[in-house]
This record gives C-alpha cells, structure tokens and sequence, in this order.
C-alpha cells in the first residue's frame, strides 16, 4: 500500500544509482523509424508538425532560423518525457525539479553570457523602456533585473507543477477504485480516469510547447 502519494515521484531505486532517469533515454525508441528509405505514418506526421512549429517559431526570432533546431529539439524531448511519463511503470522526470531547473537555467546562461559578451548596450537598454520618466527610471532598472532573473525559476516551476498535479490526480483517482463496490460508480471513475488521461496528454503537448515558445521568446529579448 502507497503511504505518501509523493512517493509515485521517488527516484530512487537504489543507495548508489537511480535507474529511474533512464526512461529519459526511452525517446531513443522512436529515432531509427526518422531512417527508413519510406516513411512511415509516424515520420509524416512528425515531419507536418516540426515544419508548422518551425513557422510558428521563426515569427518570434529575428537573428538566425538556425537557432530554432535547439528550441524544437527542446520542444520535441520534454513533450516525450512528459507524454511517456504518463504511462506505467515509466519514471516522469519532467516533474522534478532537478531536471526542469536544469534545462531552463542552462539556457538562460547561455544567453545572457552570449548577449553580455557580444550586446552588452542593447541589454542594458532593455531595462528600461523607451518613454520611461526619468524618476521611474531607477525603479524600472530594478523591476526588469528581478523579472531577468526569475525567468529560469518561472519556466521551471511551470512545467513541473503542471506535471506533479496531472500525476496526483490520476494517481488519486487510481487508488480511489479500490474503495468503491458499486458498478455505476465504478463505471463513472473509469470513464473520468480516461477524460483526465486525455488531459493530460493535452497539457503534456501544450507544456513543451510553452516552455519552448517562452524560451525563444527570451532568446529574442536578450
């Protein structure tokens, strides 16, 4: 019997090694189809996706389309973290912390050392807006270094949230059914277990997809 239902998110398998964070490796799987000399079902819809999110994308950057191979790449590996991780028996490392923080905070580092180095003068004048009266001026320097610094900590806490609460909803629902006798009720859970599993696959999708787009975006502004 599960005594903490935090415990689903426990990534230990081991006192020296936790093999859970191999699942990460599990999208692997899916890239010798991308070689096949016919395409597969699968590719052509991985190939309409890539090429409408790259549109998306190319819209909000205005320096180098080169660049967006990270942020789709990015894109495409959480989605399959959190989509994988929905299934049992599979590790979610999407929601934990150490994973997310690890993404977000490495490209932030990445483009705020790039833009310091190569366009020192068009960050400093990012912070602060052009119209902005001269006594808000040192207010808005302050405000806009907080929100500089905190953009790693928010991409973070957002996709792990949405991840720990789909997990504890349906792990809820899952260890509820035990309890109940009656067929119709049982029948109701059954049927709101498949809306939520549905859901989540939504917000698995729509998650990647901000975090990239938000990444981009800060690309851009940096």
């Amino acid at each position: 019997m599960m005594m903490n239902v935090f415990s689903i998110f426990d990534p230990s398998t081991s006192m020296l090694t936790s093999l859970n964070w191999l699942s990460m490796t599990i999208i692997l799987l899916f890239l010798p189809s991308q070689f096949w000399l016919i395409p597969s079902r699968l590719t052509i819809m991985w190939t309409i996706t890539i090429n409408y999110i790259f549109n998306e994308f190319k819209i909000l950057i205005s320096y180098s389309f080169s660049n967006l191979i990270i942020f789709i790449s990015l894109m495409i590996m959480i989605f399959f973290n959190n989509f994988l991780g929905l299934f049992p028996y599979v590790f979610t490392s999407s929601s934990h912390m150490s994973f997310c923080m690890s993404l977000s905070l490495s490209l932030w580092l990445g483009m705020m050392m790039y833009s310091i180095i190569n366009y020192l003068n068009n960050l400093l004048t990012h912070l602060t807006p052009q119209g902005t009266p001269a006594l808000l001026m040192p207010f808005m320097v302050i405000i806009e270094s907080i929100s500089l610094i905190i953009r790693p900590i928010t991409l973070s806490i957002r996709l792990t949230a949405n991840m720990i609460a789909g997990h504890l909803l349906l792990s809820l629902l899952g260890s509820s059914g035990q309890l109940i006798s009656s067929i119709i009720l049982m029948n109701i859970m059954m049927f709101s277990q498949i809306l939520l599993f549905i859901l989540e696959i939504s917000v698995s999708m729509i998650q990647a997809y901000v975090f990239s787009i938000l990444s981009t975006l800060y690309s851009s502004d940096s």
